[in-house]
């Protein structure tokens, strides 16, 4: 593996993480499929493999500290550099609740999957990303995370009302927007997508695209080339409002 492209996708075993770490691997990447699970992760990264594609699982649980050191660790000693990181895993605890009713273990579980997990493990890859030619960084967002769309009317993300689950999703995008100063210097791109509306298990299947279709503004945010914006929010329409 150490002599391609690099890739890890966190919350890979399923949905729009094995979407999207089956297209970086068709792609020609090496990709280390992250999951909590380790049975599940194994199981997926197997079925990749089935497939005739490169990929092998890492166990990592975005929510956890020592977890995600010990991931990056792993992956250290057996890469020099990693050239894509896509922080996929997310939970959505608030379908049914209001936001006055919402409990604060709730919001809390939330914001330590959907926001501090891409900052725990950015920052635990960060000397990997940096040791890369121009790593790409792509957070998965979503179009609630943007304050224009939730408050337009005429927008099908108004009819949305999740306190933990939206509020995270537009905290990120301010994260990504801070990963993206920093890391500019060094060649690194950073941006946040929107899927869509993707059946999956996040939201009891009830989307109308399948992962696969959720995945491709992912991919072509993670292979963009030197060229391509950074510190941005993309769907699969094109640059999105914050």
């Amino acid at each position: 593996m150490t002599d391609k492209r690099q890739a890890l996708v966190t919350g890979a075993n399923k949905g729009l993480g094995l979407a999207i770490a089956r297209g970086l691997a068709s792609a020609g990447l090496s990709v280390w499929m992250g999951a909590r699970d380790r049975s599940r992760g194994e199981e997926a990264a197997e079925a990749l493999r089935n497939e005739g594609l490169d990929v092998r699982f890492i166990e990592i649980d975005v929510a956890d500290d020592d977890s995600v050191r010990r991931a990056a660790e792993t992956v250290g000693r057996e890469i020099e550099a990693l050239h894509v990181l896509v922080n996929n895993a997310g939970i959505v605890l608030d379908l049914a609740t209001a936001p006055s009713e919402l409990s604060m273990d709730d919001l809390k579980a939330t914001y330590e999957v959907n926001l501090f997990g891409p900052i725990r493990v950015t920052q635990a890859f960060a000397p990997l990303l940096k040791a890369a030619d121009g790593a790409r960084v792509v957070n998965m967002g979503s179009g609630v995370g943007s304050l224009t769309l939730i408050t337009d009317p005429t927008s099908l993300f108004s009819t949305v009302n999740l306190l933990a689950y939206t509020s995270s999703k537009v905290a990120l995008n301010a994260v990504t927007v801070s990963f993206a100063k920093e890391f500019e210097p060094f060649g690194i791109k950073v941006n946040v997508v929107e899927p869509g509306h993707v059946r999956t298990d996040l939201n009891g299947n009830s989307g109308f695209l399948t992962p696969d279709q959720g995945a491709e503004i992912a991919i072509q945010m993670a292979l963009i080339d030197r060229n391509g914006p950074t510190g941005g929010f993309f769907g699969s329409h094109g640059r999105q409002p914050w």
